[in-house]
């Protein structure tokens, strides 16, 4: 509706401009939205597309003020520009929230909110006409949202897991034989808590445990699926 209205109002080479703004906008936030899409991520290529043009296309209202505002350069209509960005960025926060997801005590998701809040600072760059900056900023993106991971994935880094174990009341096994599991397997205990499940049929350790090497979760997890002891268990690896 509002580029209908605002194209119905501006001259044919002003319509080439804002349409220019409005595909650069789509092929940056496209680009952006193919790396999220490709991980799997819930916010992907449409997502990213879509908040990229929104940004560019509110931005092109304030970069055309005179059109929509004919007295604006009177001294009874000022109109500042970049309260529109500002309002952009504030808003994009709720969209970024609605991606980020907590479960037990880590979050997931982080990622994919920060590449949708610099979407749309690309947007806003798209509809301001600043394409040199539009392909810089979405080469540098696309660079940390790649090449970064790599180096992520070769660095020396701790893993962080959420790690249950459940046992009949009546056949726990001891807290020092479980760290010893653990411990066998590369594991160290960062924390430990303690349950009575099931109307106190059942004993729980809820503990938090990390490790340097990242292949010894299926090996733990291989291990403990053969413990005639072990009832149910959990290992989640935190992180995004």
């Amino acid at each position: 509706m509002v580029t209908s209205v605002l194209l119905g109002r501006l001259v044919p080479t002003q319509n080439a401009d804002v349409g220019a703004h409005l595909v650069v906008a789509l092929l940056a936030g496209g680009l952006i939205g193919l790396e999220r899409s490709y991980h799997g991520r819930p916010a992907g290529f449409r997502t990213h597309t879509l908040v990229c043009m929104a940004s560019s296309l509110l931005m092109v209202v304030a970069l055309y003020q005179t059109t929509w505002f004919p007295n604006a350069g009177s001294d009874t209509v000022r109109i500042d520009p970049t309260r529109m960005a500002q309002g952009v960025m504030t808003g994009i926060g709720f969209l970024g929230a609605g991606v980020i997801m907590k479960e037990g005590v880590s979050v997931r998701g982080l990622t994919t909110a920060a590449s949708i809040w610099i979407t749309a600072a690309i947007g806003i760059l798209a509809g301001v006409g600043l394409y040199g900056s539009v392909v810089l900023a979405t080469l540098l993106t696309l660079g940390t949202l790649t090449v970064f991971r790599r180096i992520e994935s070769i660095m020396p880094t701790l893993l962080y897991a959420h790690h249950h174990l459940r046992f009949a009341r009546d056949a726990v096994m001891s807290e020092p034989e479980v760290r010893a599991v653990l411990a066998e397997h590369g594991f160290s205990v960062a924390n430990v808590s303690y349950r009575l499940i099931g109307g106190g049929r059942l004993f729980e350790y809820r503990m938090v445990i990390r490790t340097r090497d990242h292949r010894s979760t299926a090996a733990l997890a291989q291990h403990l699926s053969q413990l005639p002891a072990v009832i149910e268990f959990r290992i989640a690896p935190t992180g995004d």
